[in-house]
């Protein structure tokens, strides 16, 4: 299926503004919005034990995962050790990815930087390596001085210079830095600014997101697993998430129940989805999902430094977490 085929009819092309003309990285074509519905894996980054990229083992995974049906993979995000990889690295990844991947999957990519000069660079660079969008996280370094119009004049030099549609992501718990809500109402009608991947947790905001932008094109995905039920409940249309990694196919039905309003079998598996995603998130992090991906049959591997290995009693905890929801 060409990619074409999944982009939403009649949706508006992409144009560039007065920021767009300015800059000679500023596409010159039209490009279609693009249709996010779905589940996203934020894929694990192995390593060798030398601590080089194991793409060999990558490759493994995205067998595996094309059994499942996501509609897409994130690339070069939290959960990629992004921020432990060198910038060729970063694009060498997207690549590898893109290649082996089927052009109906869509392959989101992080290509937020702490300056928007450097984030417009990786922006064309991860569309050259074949990302069908980008994933842009706050900058953050200078939080006290990321006010909403900093922000919004960020995101949309951004969105100008981008050759393809911008996906904004907003991740306190490691940014430090929730997006705020009225610069994701300001961006929201920008014709390359196509939705909002939300990890905070805060559905009251999720909602009122969704609500606000009810007459723009703008798309909601919500950012971990542990409230994904409650995210469809109140219009977000897919979600990124880590357990994805582990229980990719369990994500997918929940989102198919919820598709169907099939909302009491859909509460009864977010329930036992919830200990686990805990977890692999914000209790063990991202050794703890690279550990639970090896009892499933996945490559986890080994972290970067500085992140070390779980110990012996937080495997056992990541263990049970699992264990007693009825999946190990």
């Amino acid at each position: 299926m060409e990619l074409m085929a999944l982009l939403r009819p009649g949706a508006r092309g992409w144009r560039p503004g007065v920021l767009g003309r300015a800059l000679s990285t500023a596409p010159t074509t039209p490009a279609p919005r693009l249709d996010l519905r779905g589940i996203y894996p934020p894929l694990a980054t192995p390593f060798t034990a030398q601590g080089s990229v194991d793409y060999a083992r990558l490759e493994d995974n995205l067998r595996l995962y094309a059994q499942v049906p996501f509609r897409g993979f994130v690339v070069q995000g939290s959960n990629g050790e992004c921020p432990l990889l060198t910038g060729p690295e970063r694009l060498d990844i997207v690549a590898r990815v893109r290649q082996a991947v089927p052009r109906h999957r869509l392959l989101l990519a992080g290509s937020g930087c702490e300056s928007t000069q450097a984030t417009i660079e990786l922006t064309a660079g991860m569309a050259q390596a074949g990302a069908d969008a980008v994933l842009v996280v706050t900058p953050c370094y200078y939080r006290g001085a990321m006010s909403t119009a900093a922000l919004v004049l960020h995101y949309t030099q951004v969105a100008e210079a981008s050759p393809v549609p911008v996906v904004l992501y907003s991740v306190p718990a490691n940014t430090g830095l929730e997006l705020p809500l009225e610069a994701v109402l300001a961006l929201a009608p920008h014709p390359n600014i196509v939705g909002l991947k939300d990890s905070g947790g805060d559905i009251t905001r999720l909602g009122l997101i969704v609500h606000k932008t009810r007459c723009e094109d703008f798309q909601v995905l919500a950012g971990s697993a542990g409230f994904l039920l409650a995210s469809y409940a109140v219009g977000a249309v897919g979600g990124v998430c880590a357990l994805a990694n582990v229980l990719g196919t369990p994500l997918c039905q929940l989102e198919r129940l919820c598709q169907e309003g099939r909302w009491q079998e859909a509460r009864d598996l977010q329930h036992r989805l919830i200990e686990p995603n805990t977890a692999v998130t914000r209790r063990f992090g991202v050794a703890g999902l690279k550990q639970a991906m090896e009892w499933f049959g996945y490559q986890g591997g080994p972290c970067r430094a500085p992140l070390l290995p779980l110990s012996e009693d937080q495997a056992a905890a990541l263990r049970r977490a699992f264990a007693r929801n009825g999946w190990l």
